[in-house]
């Protein structure tokens, strides 16, 4: 497949509405697609919002620890209580094994979680897809919105759909054994494709209401934060890089409300954290995008507070393990493929991701995202330019 045939895709997602600005798409039939703590989460905020919500899995095991539940319980910020599952009356969350039974005919279809599972259920939407659908992937990283274009555009759809990708969710998720514990975060961006689509982008605000809609998603990629925080936090300690943590008399510990994600960040994991986001910062102008945040502003929105109501849990060893291995491959990789394209150099970049890759073993630069994999010349900046436009943009 060559550019010219994904251009003519995107440019078959242009919408053809003029002035005055469409009013935001009513989405009532909601499927979302994955049985995680984040998709439990979505499903939830959509179904108090008044939609009819499936949640599909393909693991038996994930659908049957929410039935012996007895459903997803929320706690902490956010629309709190036990959501129930498969009744017979009333509100609902449906739950499904089946992927084709649980898309016909939703107005919104949500995919979340780990990047390689995005990948996973893109492919298995592919000839599922509908005309007038829209497609949200939460959270995108960076070119996440383009990179699901591309693959459901190589599997042959060809159905009217616009797809949306935010930078995060609305709450920070702490899971203990059934039940979700829930913090509140600072807004993240979110753009739509085509750009033109903003129908749908507000659409999706009436659930997630503290997202900061971009140009386009171009623009919503390079404002991803998340390997800022997370790879210097969760893969740097010891004497040599000591936390922020207070400094406590010996034997005592500490509050459990100041056991939080940003305390794990000392001042040498800032320094890392901001040469990363200077390297993206230069790299995405190279691309047009200048309107990025400070790496203090980033890190408010990726790390959370030291403490308080917007203070980020820390992770477990395995959702650690997943959080790196997702920023490497959906956020760093990314990265480096536009910055060879646009010819900067960015060695806290590729030392991060080379640590991520000796820690967690071999296949993470090689699962990567690459701009080259787009149809973009590595060669010439303004032609991948020029591309990125085309494909963000929805424009010829």
């Amino acid at each position: 497949m060559d550019t010219d045939d994904f251009r003519a895709f995107v440019d078959a997602l242009e919408s053809t509405a003029s002035a005055p600005e469409p009013a935001p798409t009513e989405f009532e039939r909601v499927s979302v697609l994955g049985a995680g703590p984040e998709s439990r989460l979505l499903a939830c905020l959509f179904l108090a919002e008044g939609a009819e919500v499936v949640l599909y899995s393909p693991y038996s095991s994930e659908l049957a620890a929410i039935r012996k539940a007895g459903g997803i319980t929320l706690r902490g910020a956010g629309p709190v209580g036990t959501f129930q599952i498969d009744r017979d009356a009333g509100p609902c969350v449906r739950l499904s094994s089946e992927i084709d039974a649980s898309v016909e005919g939703a107005d919104l279809i949500v995919i979340a979680g780990p990047v390689l599972r995005q990948r996973a259920a893109a492919f298995a939407l592919t000839q599922l897809l509908e005309d007038g659908q829209v497609l949200a992937i939460v959270p995108g990283r960076t070119f996440g919105a383009l990179e699901i274009a591309w693959m459901i555009r190589s599997g042959g759809c060809r159905s009217d759909i616009a797809l949306v990708e935010t930078q995060g969710l609305p709450y920070w998720i702490a899971e203990s054994g059934n039940i979700l514990n829930l913090k509140g975060r600072r807004p993240v961006a979110a753009a739509v494709l085509p750009a033109s689509r903003t129908d749908a982008l507000r659409g999706l605000m009436r659930f997630l209401p503290d997202l900061v809609p971009c140009q386009n998603v171009a623009q919503s990629s390079f404002a991803d934060g998340s390997a800022i925080a997370e790879v210097p936090a969760l893969l740097i300690g010891g004497p040599a890089a000591p936390s922020g943590a207070l400094n406590l008399p010996a034997g005592a510990e500490p509050l459990p409300e100041r056991n939080t994600f940003r305390a794990l960040l000392g001042s040498r994991h800032n320094a890392l954290a901001s040469a990363l986001a200077e390297e993206r910062r230069r790299v995405a102008a190279r691309w047009g995008v200048r309107e990025l945040p400070d790496c203090e502003s980033w890190l408010d929105a990726y790390a959370g507070d030291p403490a308080g109501d917007l203070s980020r849990p820390v992770p477990g060893p395995e959702d650690a393990d997943i959080l790196v291995r997702c920023a490497v491959v959906g956020s760093l990789m990314p990265l480096l493929s536009a910055a060879r394209i646009a010819g900067v150099k960015t060695p806290a970049t590729m030392s991060a991701a080379t640590l991520a890759e000796a820690s967690l073993g071999g296949g993470l630069a090689a699962a990567g995202r690459r701009l080259q994999s787009l149809g973009m010349d590595d060669r010439d900046i303004d032609d991948a330019r020029r591309v990125m436009d085309a494909l963000s943009k929805g424009l010829n």
